[in-house]
């Protein structure tokens, strides 16, 4: 996932209803794979900045010592001006991305 070519709302924005549910014809069904996605991002993100924080990151037991480093602030601001996880799951589910299936309608009776 490039989060830098994501054209998600960095604030938040109305989305018709319609248009949400329209995969689904469920507006819960709808949600809720909106929000599995959403959590599947976080989990990505939050990997992906512990990994480059780390890179930074000096193992001293001083605690008098403390040195701002500017890579890893500005890291840190690149990670906070994303778009958050749910609005990048909801632009990934009104753009067609996000697969999912019905395992009730799988089943037979």
């Amino acid at each position: 996932m490039d989060l830098k070519k994501s054209n998600a709302p960095v604030n938040t924005t109305t989305i018709d209803k319609n248009l949400v549910d329209q995969p689904t014809d469920n507006i819960y069904q709808a949600i809720s794979v909106i929000s599995k996605r959403a959590n599947q991002i976080n989990i990505d993100i939050k990997k992906e900045l512990i990994e480059k924080l780390d890179e930074f990151a000096t193992y001293n037991d001083s605690l008098e010592e403390i040195f701002e480093n500017k890579e890893q602030i500005e890291v840190s601001k690149f990670y906070e001006k994303l778009p958050k996880p749910h609005a990048l799951a909801v632009q990934e589910w009104l753009e067609g991305k996000i697969y999912y299936r019905d395992t009730k309608a799988d089943r037979e009776i």
